[in-house]
């Protein structure tokens, strides 16, 4: 038995559902409320075309349909039929094979004909379990399962770009070279490109298109893992994250809920809208789809067959795949009730939050969709950990789109007070149990500028998606620092540099939990294009062979992620105190150039560009971590007073974003002496 969600609570009522086997027989179950006939369909192995049987289901309770038989057993192909009324919400077509929405294991014979293969669970984990590392010392790796290692050369061709790729010692060793502990891969879900762009010559190279929430996505595996089978994809990715677990790196899917590759009203019937369209998504009365997620559906979350779905899927990677978390895209969708409406109360959170299969995972949500009401940044229910959209645009503006304002009118537009709120957590935002752990922070993501282009571009350049470049995001809060794209300038690069290192230390000196996009790293470029979904290809991979900057680059990460994991004070798990200081509680202050605390009139001008954050932090042992962060967001140069009210007399500088590279020299000054900041940089000191 298992679970369905009601607006009561939580019933048992439904049996499982897909292909199970007991002893010598296997059933089938499969949801459906309107269907009036179902039937397994099991294929000649040889020639799926042709069905050698097929069995009829039985209508039971709560709209589950089921059969057993001894002809169900591992291995086998089959298909879904089903039949049923022909209304305007109803998709029935007893011509078209469906895809089982639990299957395990889906393969594509042609653009239209999928079928599904009963698999068991026969891995050996080798005793090796779940990394769970804690929320404050995560630092988040966003990457795409083909594109982090389809470029690498270091990796046999016949693996480059595939599951067995991730579990590469060359990729593992990047990994645990740059400091990240938590992979979040783009969806690996089995899912489909659109028609349009499949007639463009392209695909849809992310993946936000899914069409089964069990299966991995067959592309990502390697040609010899296909040829053998299903099951030998399956135990490819499994290998993968048991050898990213033995090193200690987590893994986290991207996973799609929100609607499905089935489209709108003209899409094509693969597998929930053949089984029942009038219950899996959202419509009117009409048949009209009511989509929140501008992907043409939204499915139904009103429905517990469809929170019980999810549920289900998640128990899966979560039990059987052994992944540790999840994001989830567009996660207002999820939480729309019978009204369409978001409820931060959604039976789908209740049942994640009570299943204790979920107590130790990670839980991210995108916290919007293009409905109304859809941006619900700060509204998510406690336990889930939020994507800061307002965390991007603050650091953002400050470094760059303030920079461009002062260069064209000798005038910034904002002052620190903004960016201060960021940097301690965004307790604005999220100010639930998790505290700062609430909030994921990111300047970067896979959609949109890679952080090289951040700082490069004023306006994105998508031409080669075949959109005429309307696709994109508009409002980059970008700056190109005096040219638009590449250039030869050594003071315009110069500068470019040192403003990727400023947002990147501002990134993993904040409050909360980093999230960095792949490549990011390095250097990368995408050459202006701020939405590359649809480009797989060296535009859109990571780079791996890398000039002596990009070497830089990726050095000053590694040391930035050292400075992190080495100091308590970087990753608070709760929000500091201007007097308090106790262990779980860090006491934080702010003072001005002049090294006294920061007054109202300083937060409240626009020109006060300086700001020295001092963090101490109570080890718990009689030691403690004391940290003065300074950040100077102009581009002339100053000279700041370390504060006179720290006891403490020594100020050791262990990084500068004006320099290069990490610093090979231990610089050391006394408190109230001036010490010279250059223009738009920061400095992170030691304190004892």
């Amino acid at each position: 038995m298992v679970c369905i969600i009601t607006e009561r609570g939580i019933r048992l009522t439904m049996t499982s559902l897909g292909i199970t086997f007991e002893g010598d027989r296997g059933y089938i179950r499969v949801y459906s409320e309107t269907a009036t006939s179902l039937n397994l369909l099991i294929l000649e192995p040889l020639e799926t075309s042709k069905v050698r049987v097929n069995i009829p289901l039985q209508r039971g309770d709560a709209g589950t349909w089921q059969a057993s038989s001894g002809e169900i057993k591992p291995g086998i192909k089959y298909a879904l039929q089903a039949d049923g009324p022909k209304g305007p919400r109803d998709g029935f077509n007893p011509e078209i094979r469906l895809i089982d929405p639990y299957a395990k294991a889906v393969h594509r014979d042609s653009a239209r004909d999928y079928y599904c293969v009963a698999i068991e669970d026969n891995f050996d984990w080798q005793g090796v379990t779940k990394p769970n590392v804690p929320l404050d010392q995560a630092v988040i790796y966003e990457a795409h399962s083909r594109g982090l290692t389809r470029g690498n050369p270091n990796i046999p061709d016949d693996l480059r770009g595939t599951y067995a790729a991730l579990a590469h010692p060359e990729t593992i060793g990047h990994l645990k070279k740059i400091g990240v502990t938590s992979i979040e891969l783009l969806p690996i879900h089995m899912f489909i490109s659109e028609p349009r762009l499949m007639n463009m010559g392209l695909i849809n190279y992310w993946g936000y298109n899914t069409i089964n929430f069990f299966t991995p996505h067959p592309r990502y595996a390697s040609e010899k893992a296909r040829n053998e089978g299903p099951l030998a994809v399956v135990n490819e990715l499994k290998t993968a994250i048991r050898e990213l677990h033995r090193n200690g790196i987590e893994v986290i899917l991207d996973v799609v809920y929100n609607h499905t590759a089935e489209g709108g009203g003209g899409g094509l019937t693969y597998s929930y809208r053949g089984l029942d369209n009038s219950n899996y998504y959202r419509q009117d009365d009409r048949g009209w789809y009511q989509d929140t997620t501008g992907c043409g559906n939204s499915l139904n979350f009103a429905n517990p067959a469809v929170v019980q779905l999810t549920l289900d899927s998640l128990a899966y990677w979560t039990d059987v795949m052994q992944v540790d978390g999840f994001r989830f895209d567009l996660a207002t969708t999820l939480a729309r009730d019978e009204n369409n409406s978001f409820n931060r109360d959604h039976p789908l959170f209740q049942g994640i939050k009570a299943d204790p299969r979920f107590q130790d995972s990670k839980m991210i949500v995108e916290p919007w969709d293009v409905g109304i009401g859809g941006w619900q940044t700060g509204n998510f229910p406690d336990g889930f950990s939020e994507w800061n959209d307002r965390y991007r645009d603050s650091v953002r503006k400050f470094w760059l789109t303030d920079i461009s304002a002062a260069r064209d009118s000798g005038k910034h537009w904002s002052g620190v007070a903004d960016l201060a709120t960021r940097l301690a957590g965004s307790q604005d935002v999220v100010n639930g149990p998790l505290g700062p752990l609430g909030s994921v922070n990111f300047i970067t993501a896979h959609d949109g500028f890679t952080l090289k282009d951040l700082v490069s571009f004023n306006v994105k350049h998508n031409q080669v998606n075949g959109e005429s470049n309307r696709d994109g995001s508009g409002n980059n809060h970008s700056f190109n620092h005096g040219y638009e794209g590449e250039t030869n300038d050594p003071s315009i690069r110069a500068a470019r540099r040192k403003a990727a290192r400023n947002l990147t230390a501002t990134l993993l000196f904040s409050a909360g939990i980093p999230m960095i996009t792949a490549g990011d790293e390095r250097g990368k470029t995408q050459l202006g294009n701020n939405n590359a979904y649809c480009q797989d290809s060296q535009l859109s991979w990571v780079n791996w062979e890398l000039s002596r900057t990009q070497q830089d680059v990726e050095i000053t990460f590694a040391y930035l992620t050292k400075l992190r994991r080495e100091h308590a004070a970087l990753r608070p798990r709760s929000f500091g105190s201007f007097e308090q200081l106790a262990p779980g509680v860090d006491r934080i202050r702010w003072y001005n150039i002049s090294g006294h605390l920061m007054t109202i009139e300083d937060w409240d001008n626009p020109e006060v560009r300086t700001v020295a954050r001092f963090t101490e932090h109570d080890n718990g042992d009689g030691t403690f971590d004391r940290l003065l962060l300074v950040i100077h967001g102009t581009e002339t140069e100053a000279k700041l007073v370390l504060p006179l009210e720290i006891e403490q007399q020594t100020f050791e500088l262990i990084w500068d974003s004006a320099l290069e590279t990490p610093p090979h020299r231990v610089e050391k000054h006394a408190a109230k002496t001036n010490v010279l900041l250059t223009g738009t940089s920061m400095q992170l000191y030691s304190v004892y």
